[in-house]
């Protein structure tokens, strides 16, 4: 047997069905200084960026509202609005960042289409780079993300303050 060392797993794991609270709604409602600890990027009054506890790979994000709505259709128009602003903004920092060659972007609404969180909308941004996928997921069945999410976090909350700074 292989063992494939990720100690970070167990808060995950430990914690599964021990809160009531939407995990992302907790992030949102945090004050400034502790969007770090909860990987929030950027809020506004109407939707935030948020980095993925477990990305599919490295700079994977998501964009939320604010509210905790559990169906797309719910959405608000304005909240619909400033989220996709958002996603082009994540665009450009994952890009200047990461310089990955593509994107997937999309919402998995429902258990049939992949939400591990149905009750509170979201939108990921997964960068994608040729050759990305390889013989680990296929044989190995296991991921290798190259960047620790701390440091991702700085570096893409770098390059946003830049960017909405004007600096960049």
């Amino acid at each position: 047997m292989r063992i494939l060392w990720a100690p970070w797993r167990s808060e995950y794991i430990e914690n599964i069905g021990k809160s009531n609270e939407c995990f992302l709604c907790e992030a949102y409602k945090q004050p400034d200084e502790k969007l770090r600890d909860y990987l929030v990027l950027y809020k506004t009054e109407k939707a935030f960026i948020i980095l993925n506890k477990y990305p599919y790979n490295t700079g994977h994000l998501m964009v939320c509202p604010a509210s905790h709505l559990g169906d797309y259709r719910l959405i608000d128009g304005e909240t619909i609005k400033e989220m996709h602003g958002q996603v082009k903004l994540s665009l450009d920092i994952i890009e200047e960042a990461f310089n990955p060659h593509g994107f997937n972007i999309g919402f998995n609404i429902g258990k049939a289409a992949g939400a591990g969180l149905e009750t509170h909308v979201h939108l990921h941004i997964v960068p994608r780079w040729f050759g990305d996928t390889n013989f680990m997921p296929v044989f190995g069945e296991v991921k290798v993300i190259s960047k620790n999410l701390m440091d991702v976090y700085d570096i893409l909350k770098e390059k946003l303050e830049k960017r909405l700074n004007g600096t960049s």
